[in-house]
């Protein structure tokens, strides 16, 4: 079903009632694992909205469940509450010249409100025949969130889940339909230290992980076909003081692949690497802090039906062309158990991940165009 004239007069308005939600949720702080403000915010905002049998589940996602039985087949619809920055106070919010900046404005508060403010309308004009779908505003996407809300959902949902979206990206003609897969590691080196001068000789904790560090970027990557893997250290600490030979150093490393084979092998070379140390009577200690998957095989002809939907509905709304590529998302649990999933942008912006990120605010417009294109088209 096309694009209609009352769903375009239905955004024309609707829009104006996302930036409004984007606004809200940019005043509550949600760092992964405690998103319980913009989890409440969702539920009330859900239930004022016609929405029945809302919840709140253990992981902090917002279920929002439409024509759903106790045992019908699913579509997941999600957008997640949380932001990569740990701040727990409100973030700065500034809007000007048309875009609105803060924190986490766009990732993934634009791409929720749009999804929000759509499943409204769709709950009140679809004709549902037997299949259910459930709209989720999800916890934990961010970093160390370890994909905790989408793992959840699956847990509870996941034989009966046919297919599965994500709103998450500023690229409304880019589609994430290949899982990289990653592990993520904290690393804690200890030596014996001792005082900089009189101790001068002995094993200093700084020194053993950065020849660590220089060992893992030493290394050549895996491949297998057109295959990418990446590797990195993005935080390192530890040391006393300028005087003192230090006893311990820790750093957070991770490796992404978007091959299974490939990231078995960074783990086989992590694992070596560590080892390596450890027998040299240097003490390592290993937490493993997140864990990806990549995809499991998909029966194509479903996940074409699902990934085409998306194409057609952005060439009908705004003339471009949708681009598959691979990426880090909710995505990565259904589709390492095979079931058709896909990530895709209903907002434009830039700066992500950073302080400084904006969302131009009538991209809203465009989204809600073209996420209510891709929901008629069921």
């Amino acid at each position: 079903m096309a694009l209609t004239n009352e769903m375009i007069a239905y955004a024309d308005k609707a829009w104006e009632d996302a930036a409004q939600i984007v606004r809200d949720l940019c005043k509550l702080p949600a760092p992964s694992h405690h998103e319980e403000l913009r989890a409440e915010y969702c539920k009330k905002w859900f239930s004022d909205n016609g929405f029945e049998n809302v919840t709140i589940d253990k992981a902090l996602n917002v279920l929002a469940p439409v024509n759903m039985t106790d045992d019908n087949d699913i579509t997941v619809l999600m957008a997640h509450t949380d932001t990569v920055f740990p701040d727990t106070e409100p973030m700065p919010f500034v809007e000007k010249d048309g875009f609105m900046y803060s924190p986490g404005v766009t990732d993934d508060t634009a791409n929720l409100s749009v999804l929000m403010v759509c499943a409204r309308y769709f709950r009140e004009n679809y004709k549902f025949g037997n299949r259910g779908f459930l709209f989720v505003a999800n916890s934990c996407e961010e970093g160390l969130g370890n994909l905790k809300g989408t793992r959840q959902i699956m847990a509870d949902y996941g034989s009966r889940v046919k297919e599965f979206v994500s709103l998450d990206s500023t690229c409304m003609n880019r589609m994430v339909c290949e899982a990289v897969g990653s592990h993520r590691y904290k690393v804690i080196v200890r030596t014996e230290g001792g005082h900089s001068f009189g101790s001068f000789g002995n094993r200093n904790a700084i020194h053993v992980l950065s020849t660590m560090i220089n060992a893992l970027y030493s290394v050549k990557v895996p491949q297998e076909g057109s295959s990418r893997t990446t590797y990195n250290v993005g935080m390192i600490s530890g040391g006393t003081s300028v005087n003192t030979i230090a006893q311990e150093a820790e750093m957070m490393y991770e490796y992404r692949s978007d091959n299974k084979s490939c990231l078995a092998k960074m783990q086989e070379i992590f694992e070596k690497t560590v080892a390596a140390f450890g027998a040299m009577g240097i003490e390592v200690e290993v937490e493993k802090l997140g864990d990806r998957p990549c995809s499991a095989e998909v029966d194509q002809e479903k996940f074409d039906i699902l990934k085409n939907r998306a194409r057609v509905a952005l060439k009908e709304t705004l003339d471009l062309e949708m681009t598959d590529r691979s990426g880090s998302t909710d995505c990565n649990i259904p589709l390492s158990m095979g079931i058709p999933a896909i990530c895709f942008g209903v907002c434009r912006g830039g700066g992500v991940h950073t302080r400084e990120e904006k969302l131009e605010t009538a991209s809203l417009h465009d989204g809600c165009k073209l996420f209510l294109d891709f929901l008629f088209r069921q």
